[in-house]
C-alpha cells in the first residue's frame, strides 16, 4: 500500500535569466520568490507556498517552455507501477523522479515527498 498527491506546479522556463522568469511568475500569482528554498539556484527558484496551498517552483529547462504538475508519493515504483497501468508511460528516470507522459501526451514528474505535512490529504493506494 502506498500514498500519492499532487503536490507543485513546475513552470518549465527555457530561458537564460531565471531571475527575471521568477520574477514575472512571482508578480503574477502574487506570490515572493523564495531563494533559501529553491535548492539548485542554477535551475530553480521557489515561490512562497502559502498554508493548505500547492507548491510552485520556476525551473530552468533545455526543451520548449511548458507548466507540469509534479505527483508526490512515498513509493516511487509504485506509483510509475500505478500510472503505467492506467496508460502511462515512463520518459526518464533522474536522480530521485521518474519523467512521465500521460496517454493524452502531458509530461508530468513522480517524486518522493517534497511538502512536510505528507502523507495528509493524500490518496492511499492498494
Amino acid at each position: 500500500m502506498h500514498h500519492s498527491r499532487l503536490c507543485s506546479i513546475i513552470i518549465d522556463c527555457n530561458t537564460y535569466d531565471l531571475d527575471v522568469a521568477a520574477a514575472f511568475w512571482s508578480s503574477a500569482l502574487g506570490r515572493t520568490v523564495n531563494r533559501e528554498n529553491s535548492g539548485n539556484l542554477d535551475k530553480y527558484r521557489a515561490l512562497e507556498t502559502p498554508p493548505g496551498q500547492i507548491k510552485c517552483e520556476v525551473q530552468r529547462v533545455d526543451h520548449p517552455s511548458r507548466v507540469h504538475i509534479d505527483i508526490e508519493t512515498d513509493d516511487l515504483e509504485a506509483e510509475v507501477l500505478r500510472l503505467s497501468r492506467l496508460g502511462a508511460k515512463e520518459v526518464q528516470r533522474i536522480k530521485h523522479w521518474v519523467v512521465m507522459e500521460a496517454p493524452t501526451g502531458q509530461r508530468f514528474c513522480i517524486v518522493m515527498p517534497q511538502l512536510s505535512d505528507f502523507p495528509k490529504g493524500a490518496n492511499k493506494w492498494p
